[in-house]
């Protein structure tokens, strides 16, 4: 499987609703068995349930130091503040160096809007919600991101991580 330095991360990031879930899920296919995904909600909400204020980072990084051991692509996805996960690029950035893909989701409001109501969620937080949460354009800087845009299916999206990160086309 390769040394832990020859390992890959994956970082999708947007606002609610952009389609990092289904992109992650999509890539994880393509790439195979034994790729990790690492979803900030599920960590964040289900597993420690904690406020999204940075305080999932050190389970975020024992889930990523396990991916960076045993999988050759671990996937990070999730909205991923900047103001509060700072931190965990800079140690992420520290760990992978230059074997980090990352993207973002750069979409307008009224497209989450749409994407969220075909969520099976959809009837968990809704239109307040996701404006409140809402950051415009909020990239990480230290880490350069490949911007994703509503025009790119889910599908299309994770063809074309695979291909940044494989150099090849995915066999589906």
């Amino acid at each position: 499987m390769g040394c832990a330095a020859d390992r890959k991360l994956v970082m999708l990031r947007g606002n609610s609703g952009s389609g990092k879930t289904t992109v992650a899920r999509f890539l994880q296919h393509l790439i195979g068995r034994g790729t990790l995904v690492v979803s900030q909600d599920v960590v964040r909400r289900d597993m420690l349930w904690v406020r999204d204020e940075g305080g999932a980072i050190p389970l975020l990084l024992e889930l990523i130091g396990y991916g960076q051991r045993s999988s050759p692509v671990t996937i990070l996805e999730g909205i991923l503040r900047t103001d509060w996960y700072g931190p965990l690029f800079d140690e992420l950035r520290r760990r992978f160096g230059e074997n980090i893909w990352a993207y973002y989701y750069d979409l307008p409001f009224e497209e989450t809007l749409r994407r969220h109501a075909m969520r099976p969620q959809r009837t968990q937080f809704g239109e307040s919600d996701m404006r409140s949460w809402w950051r415009e354009r909020d990239l990480v800087g230290s880490i350069p991101e490949a911007i994703l845009t509503e025009e790119l299916s889910a599908r299309g999206a994770a063809r074309r991580i695979y291909r940044d990160i494989t150099g090849g086309e995915a066999a589906e």
